[in-house]
Order: structure tokens, then sequence, then C-alpha cells
């Protein structure tokens, strides 16, 4: 089943082989991913990171989207549904970068929003996480706006391209919370 989110500012499509390479130019700015264990700088390293997005999804593990920024009808980055819990309810949504000209435009929201709906509502999710870098301050405060709790930091828990090892924030939002916001 092919799952398309859109409104009037984004479209988030299917992330496959056919259309990743749109993506390399964005893949490829220096510290876009500064927080994230993700290696997508060069051409080999992003096919890699989409075979991997690939292989969860025919798990059911993941919904990997690529990002179309509709108000400047430019391909803008990815993001993905992930580690998705079908008993429990429960997927998070992360593996999201997008360029630096399209960060403080409104176009993240847009798409969060997109797909807390149809988590919420068309999947019947009952609650959604985000895993943040603690450092990742920006990051932080997208999530925050959007109605998530702080529900933990994990110490040390992730390794980055660097060798740093991160201390994971982990967010909430719950079904019940996002219904409450979006009145």
């Amino acid at each position: 089943m092919e799952i398309v989110l859109e409104n009037d500012r984004v479209k988030l499509s299917p992330l496959t082989l056919e259309n990743y390479e749109n993506l390399l130019p964005i893949a490829s700015q220096k510290k876009l991913v500064q927080y994230s264990p993700s290696d997508i700088e060069t051409p080999e390293a992003l096919k890699n990171y989409v075979l991997l997005a690939l292989e969860q999804q025919a798990q059911k593990l993941g919904i990997p989207f690529i990002i179309f920024d509709k108000a400047v009808h430019r391909y803008a980055g990815s993001t993905r549904y992930m580690n998705i819990h079908w008993k429990n309810k429960v997927l998070h949504i992360g593996s999201t970068w997008i360029g630096n000209e399209f960060q403080g435009t409104g176009l993240n929201s847009e798409m969060k929003r997109l797909m807390l709906h149809h988590a919420f509502v068309d999947m019947d999710f009952e609650k959604v996480e985000f895993r943040v870098d603690e450092r990742n301050i920006k990051s932080r405060r997208a999530v925050e706006k959007l109605g998530c709790k702080l529900e933990g930091i994990l110490r040390k828990d992730v390794y980055l391209l660097d060798g740093f090892k991160r201390n994971t924030c982990c967010y909430g939002l719950l079904r019940e919370e996002w219904e409450q916001r979006k009145v």
C-alpha cells in the first residue's frame, strides 16, 4: 500500500530507489545530519541509507518518505515512520532531514502535522515518539511546539559518525493530547 501525504505546502511520497537521487544535492550539505548516526553525504552512502529504509519497510517496521516543498517546487529531504510497533500502536517519526534552505520556513511543521494526523487517524495509533540529540535545541523546540512531552533522556545512547556518543531525548505525544491541541 503506497502512502502519499499532502497539503497545500508539502507532499510526502514514498522514498524509492527510483527517486532518491533527487536528494543528492541536499544530502551532500555539510553538517546536515550532525546530530544523527546516519551517513548520507555521498551518493553511495545515500543509496545505502535508502536501501536500509526500504529493508525496514519490507519488514513493516518503517515507512520512508521523500519530501517535496510545493512552495518552491523542489525536493527538500526525507523523513519516515520508524520503529513501528503495530501491536502496541506506537511508532516513531524520525530520520528527518531537510536542506538548510528549507529550515525555518514552516515546512517541517507542516509535514509533521500531516504525519501525526495520518498516524493517529488513518493508522489508528495511540502514541507517536521522537528521539532527538540532547544538544539539538532547534529540533527539540520543534517537537515541543507540536505538543510532545519530554519523557526522559537516554544517556550515552547512540554513536554519531564523528565517534561522539550522544544523549537522546525521548519525546512522546499521545493521541488524546494531539486531539486536544488540534481543536
